[in-house]
Protein backbone atom coordinates (compact mmCIF):
# COMPACT_ATOMS: atom_id res chain seq x y z
CA UNK A 1 0.00 0.00 0.00
CA UNK A 2 2.69 2.51 0.99
CA UNK A 3 5.74 3.68 -0.95
CA UNK A 4 8.48 1.88 1.00
CA UNK A 5 11.39 3.55 -0.74
CA UNK A 6 9.97 7.00 -0.06
CA UNK A 7 9.23 6.21 3.58
CA UNK A 8 12.72 4.84 4.18
CA UNK A 9 14.32 7.87 2.53
CA UNK A 10 12.30 10.25 4.68
CA UNK A 11 13.01 8.31 7.88
CA UNK A 12 16.75 8.43 7.18
CA UNK A 13 16.51 12.14 6.47
CA UNK A 14 14.72 12.77 9.75
CA UNK A 15 17.10 10.81 11.97
CA UNK A 16 20.09 12.68 10.55
CA UNK A 17 18.68 16.00 11.80
CA UNK A 18 19.84 16.77 15.32
CA UNK A 19 16.72 17.37 17.39
CA UNK A 20 17.73 17.77 21.01
CA UNK A 21 15.03 18.46 23.55
CA UNK A 22 14.03 22.15 23.41
CA UNK A 23 16.07 22.55 20.20
CA UNK A 24 13.67 21.10 17.62
CA UNK A 25 13.59 24.13 15.30
CA UNK A 26 15.23 22.53 12.25
CA UNK A 27 13.06 19.43 12.22
CA UNK A 28 9.98 21.46 13.18
CA UNK A 29 10.36 23.77 10.20
CA UNK A 30 10.85 20.81 7.87
CA UNK A 31 7.75 19.05 9.15
CA UNK A 32 5.63 22.18 8.84
CA UNK A 33 6.68 22.36 5.19
CA UNK A 34 5.98 18.66 4.57
CA UNK A 35 2.53 18.82 6.13
CA UNK A 36 1.70 22.00 4.25
CA UNK A 37 2.79 20.40 0.98
CA UNK A 38 0.28 17.62 1.68
CA UNK A 39 -2.51 20.18 1.85
CA UNK A 40 -2.93 20.34 5.62
CA UNK A 41 -3.44 23.65 7.39
CA UNK A 42 -0.46 24.02 9.72
CA UNK A 43 0.53 26.21 12.63
CA UNK A 44 3.08 26.22 15.42
CA UNK A 45 1.87 26.99 18.92
CA UNK A 46 3.53 29.13 21.59
CA UNK A 47 4.77 26.30 23.82
CA UNK A 48 8.43 26.78 22.85
CA UNK A 49 8.52 30.14 24.58
CA UNK A 50 6.80 28.75 27.66
CA UNK A 51 9.36 26.00 28.21
CA UNK A 52 12.52 27.81 27.15
CA UNK A 53 12.75 25.99 23.83
CA UNK A 54 13.29 27.24 20.28
CA UNK A 55 10.25 25.54 18.73
CA UNK A 56 6.62 24.95 19.62
CA UNK A 57 4.31 22.05 18.92
CA UNK A 58 3.48 21.61 15.25
CA UNK A 59 -0.28 21.18 14.80
CA UNK A 60 -1.92 20.45 11.45
CA UNK A 61 -5.36 19.56 10.16
CA UNK A 62 -6.57 17.63 7.14
CA UNK A 63 -10.19 18.24 6.22
CA UNK A 64 -12.19 15.07 5.77
CA UNK A 65 -13.88 13.84 2.62
CA UNK A 66 -16.42 11.93 4.72
CA UNK A 67 -18.11 14.61 6.79
CA UNK A 68 -19.86 12.20 9.18
CA UNK A 69 -16.63 10.44 10.12
CA UNK A 70 -14.99 11.08 13.51
CA UNK A 71 -11.90 13.28 13.67
CA UNK A 72 -8.80 11.36 14.69
CA UNK A 73 -5.53 12.67 16.10
CA UNK A 74 -2.15 11.27 15.09
CA UNK A 75 0.70 12.31 17.36
CA UNK A 76 4.45 11.79 17.69
CA UNK A 77 7.23 13.79 19.29
CA UNK A 78 10.01 15.58 17.47
CA UNK A 79 12.80 15.53 20.06
CA UNK A 80 15.29 12.77 20.85
CA UNK A 81 17.51 11.92 23.79
CA UNK A 82 21.26 12.47 23.54
CA UNK A 83 23.50 11.75 21.76
CA UNK A 84 21.39 12.53 18.70
CA UNK A 85 23.77 14.52 16.51
CA UNK A 86 25.64 13.04 13.56
CA UNK A 87 23.56 9.85 13.32
CA UNK A 88 25.02 7.43 10.78
CA UNK A 89 22.49 4.70 9.93
CA UNK A 90 23.77 1.17 9.35
CA UNK A 91 21.81 -1.60 7.61
CA UNK A 92 22.21 -5.25 8.57
CA UNK A 93 19.82 -7.93 7.34
CA UNK A 94 16.77 -5.69 7.30
CA UNK A 95 17.67 -3.95 10.57
CA UNK A 96 18.45 -0.24 10.80
CA UNK A 97 20.73 0.89 13.63
CA UNK A 98 23.27 3.62 14.28
CA UNK A 99 27.01 3.29 13.83
CA UNK A 100 27.19 2.86 17.61
CA UNK A 101 28.25 6.27 18.84
CA UNK A 102 24.76 7.85 18.83
CA UNK A 103 21.18 6.81 19.27
CA UNK A 104 19.29 5.96 16.08
CA UNK A 105 16.33 8.27 16.65
CA UNK A 106 13.55 5.82 15.81
CA UNK A 107 12.15 7.15 19.08
CA UNK A 108 10.24 8.95 17.73
CA UNK A 109 11.14 9.58 14.10
CA UNK A 110 9.57 6.21 13.28
CA UNK A 111 6.26 7.63 14.53
CA UNK A 112 6.72 10.86 12.58
CA UNK A 113 7.60 8.99 9.37
CA UNK A 114 4.59 6.68 9.81
CA UNK A 115 2.22 9.64 10.09
CA UNK A 116 3.62 11.36 7.01
CA UNK A 117 3.63 8.22 4.85
CA UNK A 118 0.18 7.18 6.04
CA UNK A 119 -1.23 10.58 5.09
CA UNK A 120 0.48 10.55 1.69
CA UNK A 121 -0.90 7.11 0.93
CA UNK A 122 -4.46 8.11 1.81
CA UNK A 123 -4.26 11.25 -0.31
CA UNK A 124 -2.53 9.68 -3.31
CA UNK A 125 -4.93 6.75 -3.48
CA UNK A 126 -7.97 8.94 -2.87
CA UNK A 127 -8.98 6.86 0.14
CA UNK A 128 -12.10 8.29 1.81
CA UNK A 129 -11.23 9.80 5.16
CA UNK A 130 -12.58 11.87 7.97
CA UNK A 131 -10.80 14.82 9.54
CA UNK A 132 -7.26 14.13 10.71
CA UNK A 133 -5.40 16.27 13.22
CA UNK A 134 -1.63 15.87 13.44
CA UNK A 135 0.10 16.92 16.68
CA UNK A 136 3.90 16.76 16.69
CA UNK A 137 5.15 17.70 20.13
CA UNK A 138 8.35 19.17 21.51
CA UNK A 139 10.29 18.24 24.64
CA UNK A 140 8.56 14.91 25.20
CA UNK A 141 11.84 13.48 26.44
CA UNK A 142 12.25 16.45 28.77
CA UNK A 143 9.13 15.57 30.76
CA UNK A 144 6.21 15.62 28.29
CA UNK A 145 6.53 19.41 28.18
CA UNK A 146 4.92 19.85 24.78
CA UNK A 147 1.72 18.03 25.60
CA UNK A 148 1.69 19.34 29.16
CA UNK A 149 1.60 22.97 28.00
CA UNK A 150 -0.48 22.63 24.84
CA UNK A 151 -3.71 24.64 24.86
CA UNK A 152 -6.56 22.19 25.21
CA UNK A 153 -8.68 24.13 22.74
CA UNK A 154 -6.15 23.30 20.02
CA UNK A 155 -7.15 19.64 20.25
CA UNK A 156 -10.08 19.02 17.89
CA UNK A 157 -10.09 15.21 17.65
CA UNK A 158 -12.67 12.76 18.98
CA UNK A 159 -9.92 10.27 19.84
CA UNK A 160 -6.30 9.72 18.94
CA UNK A 161 -3.12 7.72 18.73
CA UNK A 162 0.41 8.47 19.92
CA UNK A 163 2.85 6.56 17.74
CA UNK A 164 5.54 6.26 20.37
CA UNK A 165 6.13 2.76 21.70
CA UNK A 166 8.32 -0.23 21.23
CA UNK A 167 6.73 -3.46 20.18
CA UNK A 168 5.81 -4.26 16.61
CA UNK A 169 2.97 -2.49 14.83
CA UNK A 170 -0.22 -4.10 16.05
CA UNK A 171 0.65 -3.48 19.70
CA UNK A 172 -1.83 -1.13 21.35
CA UNK A 173 -1.06 0.40 24.75
CA UNK A 174 -4.26 1.08 26.64
CA UNK A 175 -2.89 1.45 30.19
CA UNK A 176 -0.06 3.66 31.40
CA UNK A 177 1.03 4.92 34.83
CA UNK A 178 1.00 8.30 36.44
CA UNK A 179 4.20 9.59 38.00
CA UNK A 180 5.30 11.59 41.02
CA UNK A 181 8.80 13.03 41.32
CA UNK A 182 10.15 13.05 44.87
CA UNK A 183 13.05 15.40 45.64
CA UNK A 184 14.71 14.96 49.02
CA UNK A 185 17.35 16.89 50.94
CA UNK A 186 18.74 15.34 54.13
CA UNK A 187 20.24 17.93 56.48
CA UNK A 188 22.87 16.73 58.97
CA UNK A 189 25.77 18.51 60.68
CA UNK A 190 29.26 19.15 59.40
CA UNK A 191 32.44 18.40 61.37
CA UNK A 192 36.08 17.48 60.81
CA UNK A 193 36.07 13.79 59.98
CA UNK A 194 39.48 13.17 61.55
CA UNK A 195 39.51 15.52 64.51
CA UNK A 196 35.93 15.53 65.78
CA UNK A 197 33.69 13.13 63.81
CA UNK A 198 31.45 12.63 66.83
CA UNK A 199 30.41 16.28 66.57
CA UNK A 200 29.03 15.75 63.09
CA UNK A 201 25.92 14.08 61.70
CA UNK A 202 26.56 12.32 58.41
CA UNK A 203 23.70 13.14 56.05
CA UNK A 204 24.82 10.48 53.56
CA UNK A 205 24.70 7.76 56.21
CA UNK A 206 21.24 8.90 57.33
CA UNK A 207 20.05 8.82 53.73
CA UNK A 208 21.45 5.30 53.36
CA UNK A 209 19.53 4.11 56.41
CA UNK A 210 16.34 5.55 54.96
CA UNK A 211 16.99 3.92 51.61
CA UNK A 212 17.42 0.56 53.31
CA UNK A 213 13.80 0.81 54.48
CA UNK A 214 12.20 2.13 51.30
CA UNK A 215 10.29 -0.21 49.03
CA UNK A 216 11.65 0.33 45.53
CA UNK A 217 11.87 -1.37 42.16
CA UNK A 218 8.83 -3.44 41.20
CA UNK A 219 6.23 -2.93 43.94
CA UNK A 220 3.43 -4.77 42.12
CA UNK A 221 2.25 -5.25 38.54
CA UNK A 222 1.01 -1.63 38.42
CA UNK A 223 3.51 0.18 40.61
CA UNK A 224 7.25 0.94 40.54
CA UNK A 225 9.63 3.21 42.43
CA UNK A 226 13.20 4.27 41.83
CA UNK A 227 16.00 6.17 43.54
CA UNK A 228 17.62 7.78 40.53
CA UNK A 229 20.19 10.35 41.72
CA UNK A 230 22.08 10.89 44.96
CA UNK A 231 24.66 13.63 45.49
CA UNK A 232 26.36 15.11 48.52
CA UNK A 233 29.56 15.69 50.40
CA UNK A 234 32.61 17.87 49.75
CA UNK A 235 35.69 15.93 50.86
CA UNK A 236 36.61 12.75 52.73
CA UNK A 237 37.81 14.75 55.72
CA UNK A 238 34.49 16.54 56.19
CA UNK A 239 31.40 14.94 57.67
CA UNK A 240 28.74 15.79 55.07
CA UNK A 241 25.86 17.88 56.36
CA UNK A 242 23.74 17.68 53.22
CA UNK A 243 22.76 15.08 50.64
CA UNK A 244 20.25 15.39 47.81
CA UNK A 245 18.23 12.56 46.31
CA UNK A 246 15.94 12.49 43.28
CA UNK A 247 13.38 9.71 43.24
CA UNK A 248 10.17 8.74 41.49
CA UNK A 249 7.08 6.63 41.98
CA UNK A 250 4.76 5.36 39.23
CA UNK A 251 1.51 3.47 39.19
CA UNK A 252 -1.45 2.87 36.92
CA UNK A 253 -3.60 3.12 40.05
CA UNK A 254 -3.90 6.59 41.61
CA UNK A 255 -4.44 5.19 45.11
CA UNK A 256 -1.32 3.05 44.87
CA UNK A 257 0.65 5.98 43.48
CA UNK A 258 -0.36 8.13 46.44
CA UNK A 259 0.45 5.35 48.90
CA UNK A 260 3.90 4.65 47.47
CA UNK A 261 4.72 8.36 47.37
CA UNK A 262 3.62 8.83 50.98
CA UNK A 263 5.61 5.76 52.05
CA UNK A 264 8.78 7.22 50.57
CA UNK A 265 8.15 10.66 52.05
CA UNK A 266 7.37 9.32 55.52
CA UNK A 267 10.36 6.99 55.53
CA UNK A 268 12.81 9.76 54.72
CA UNK A 269 11.28 12.07 57.34
CA UNK A 270 10.97 9.46 60.09
CA UNK A 271 14.44 7.97 59.68
CA UNK A 272 16.05 11.41 59.51
CA UNK A 273 14.26 12.59 62.64
CA UNK A 274 15.20 9.43 64.55
CA UNK A 275 18.88 10.20 63.96
CA UNK A 276 18.64 13.89 64.80
CA UNK A 277 18.70 14.96 61.16
CA UNK A 278 16.01 16.63 59.04
CA UNK A 279 14.50 15.55 55.74
CA UNK A 280 13.13 18.16 53.37
CA UNK A 281 10.81 16.41 50.89
CA UNK A 282 9.20 18.01 47.83
CA UNK A 283 6.69 16.10 45.70
CA UNK A 284 5.92 17.10 42.13
CA UNK A 285 3.03 15.42 40.33
CA UNK A 286 4.31 14.84 36.80
CA UNK A 287 1.24 13.34 35.10
CA UNK A 288 -1.84 11.20 35.65
CA UNK A 289 -2.29 7.57 34.60
CA UNK A 290 -4.72 6.56 31.90
CA UNK A 291 -6.76 3.44 31.20
CA UNK A 292 -8.77 2.78 28.06
CA UNK A 293 -11.37 0.01 27.92
CA UNK A 294 -10.62 -2.82 25.52
CA UNK A 295 -13.92 -2.14 23.77
CA UNK A 296 -13.39 1.62 23.53
CA UNK A 297 -13.70 3.13 20.07
CA UNK A 298 -10.02 4.09 19.80
CA UNK A 299 -8.83 0.60 20.74
CA UNK A 300 -11.28 -1.39 18.61
CA UNK A 301 -10.67 0.80 15.56
CA UNK A 302 -6.89 0.44 15.79
CA UNK A 303 -7.27 -3.31 16.28
CA UNK A 304 -9.57 -3.65 13.28
CA UNK A 305 -7.20 -1.62 11.12
CA UNK A 306 -4.24 -3.75 12.19
CA UNK A 307 -6.13 -6.94 11.45
CA UNK A 308 -7.11 -5.66 8.01
CA UNK A 309 -3.45 -5.50 6.94
CA UNK A 310 -2.36 -8.73 8.61
CA UNK A 311 -0.78 -7.36 11.78
CA UNK A 312 -0.97 -9.34 15.00
CA UNK A 313 -2.98 -7.35 17.55
CA UNK A 314 -1.69 -7.23 21.14
CA UNK A 315 -3.35 -5.14 23.86
CA UNK A 316 -0.75 -4.13 26.44
CA UNK A 317 -0.10 -2.08 29.55
CA UNK A 318 3.13 -0.12 29.97
CA UNK A 319 5.24 1.26 32.79
CA UNK A 320 6.23 4.39 30.88
CA UNK A 321 4.58 7.75 30.36
CA UNK A 322 3.99 9.52 27.06
CA UNK A 323 2.12 12.46 25.57
CA UNK A 324 -0.96 10.21 25.63
CA UNK A 325 -1.12 10.68 29.41
CA UNK A 326 -1.91 14.36 28.93
CA UNK A 327 -4.11 13.91 25.86
CA UNK A 328 -6.30 11.47 27.78
CA UNK A 329 -6.46 13.88 30.70
CA UNK A 330 -7.58 16.63 28.29
CA UNK A 331 -10.53 14.54 27.15
CA UNK A 332 -9.12 13.04 23.94
CA UNK A 333 -9.03 9.24 24.43
CA UNK A 334 -5.59 8.32 23.13
CA UNK A 335 -3.97 4.92 22.75
CA UNK A 336 -0.23 4.46 22.25
CA UNK A 337 0.79 2.42 19.21
CA UNK A 338 3.86 0.27 18.75
CA UNK A 339 6.06 1.28 15.83
CA UNK A 340 8.90 -1.19 16.32
CA UNK A 341 11.56 0.92 18.04
CA UNK A 342 13.85 -1.22 20.21
CA UNK A 343 16.55 -0.54 22.82
CA UNK A 344 15.56 3.12 22.86
CA UNK A 345 17.61 5.70 24.76
CA UNK A 346 20.77 3.70 24.05
CA UNK A 347 23.37 3.64 21.29
CA UNK A 348 22.12 0.12 20.52
CA UNK A 349 18.71 1.42 19.38
CA UNK A 350 17.34 -0.18 16.23
CA UNK A 351 14.24 -0.77 14.13
CA UNK A 352 13.53 -3.29 11.39
CA UNK A 353 12.58 -2.07 7.94
CA UNK A 354 9.50 -4.29 8.11
CA UNK A 355 8.24 -2.64 11.29
CA UNK A 356 8.91 0.81 9.83
CA UNK A 357 6.82 0.05 6.75
CA UNK A 358 4.09 -1.69 8.73
CA UNK A 359 3.68 1.39 10.92
CA UNK A 360 3.02 3.55 7.86
CA UNK A 361 0.54 1.02 6.50
CA UNK A 362 -1.20 0.91 9.89
CA UNK A 363 -1.66 4.69 9.92
CA UNK A 364 -3.27 4.59 6.49
CA UNK A 365 -5.48 1.69 7.54
CA UNK A 366 -6.60 3.53 10.70
CA UNK A 367 -7.54 6.65 8.73
CA UNK A 368 -9.49 4.52 6.26
CA UNK A 369 -11.22 2.50 8.99
CA UNK A 370 -12.30 5.65 10.82
CA UNK A 371 -14.11 6.89 7.70
CA UNK A 372 -15.97 3.60 7.42
CA UNK A 373 -17.17 4.01 11.01
CA UNK A 374 -19.05 7.22 10.16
Amino acid sequence: MINKERMLTEFLELIKIRCSTKAEREVGDLLKQRLGDLGLTVFEDEVGGKIGGNCGNVIAYLKGTVQEAPVIMLSAHMDCVEPCGGVEPVFENGVIKSAGNTILGADDKAGVAAILEGLRTVLEKNIPHGGVQVVLTVSEEGGLDGSKHIQKEHLKADFGYALDSGGSPGQIILKAPGQNSIDVVIHGKTAHAGVAPEEGLNAIVVAGKALAQIKQGRIDEETTANIGIIAGGHATNIVPDRVELKCEARSRDVTKLAAQTEHMKQTFETVAASHGARAEVHIHHAYDPFVLDEDSFAVTLAAKAADSIGLKVALQATGGGSDANFFNNYGVPTAVLGVGMSKVHTTEEYITEQDLYHSGEWVAAIISAAAKKS
